[in-house]
């Protein structure tokens, strides 16, 4: 069994299209619409065809009150793992990112936490342990 696809809640999606593209780094990978409702998923352009996240539009109570109470007690609605913090970082911020964290050394990791300016916060990590 594998992980396929997660979701996140956005405000908007098409800043978040944009953000998690063209300020994340992500490739997008279906978007298509039904109707009101729109499909929208990126992936990591390392897999391809790997897990999947859709950016949902939080357009219903349970979704919205979701993700404000997320962002308000500064919880990552996401977690992103990477090999160079530091590099994704100053690659992020040069393209007009907003961390709340910047890099900062943890038990067992150094994380770092962006404003997707979709009412979301993400977590970057990068472990520094081996198990």
């Amino acid at each position: 069994m594998k992980i396929k696809l997660t979701t996140i809640f956005v405000d908007d999606q098409d800043a978040a299209l944009r953000v998690y593209t063209e300020v994340l780094g992500f490739a997008k990978k279906a978007d298509f619409t039904n109707g009101p409702f729109r499909w929208l998923t990126v992936v990591s352009p390392e897999e391809p065809d790997g897990t999947e996240l859709q950016l949902a539009l939080a357009n219903d109570p349970a979704a919205r009150a979701y993700q404000e109470a997320r962002f308000a007690q500064g919880a990552p609605a996401a977690m992103f793992s990477t090999d160079d913090i530091q590099g994704d970082f100053e690659r992020m911020q040069a393209r007009g990112a907003r961390f709340t964290m910047p890099p900062t050394a943890v038990t067992g990791s150094t994380i770092a936490v962006v404003d997707d300016t979709c009412g979301n916060l993400v977590q970057l990590t990068q472990l520094t342990w081996h198990g």
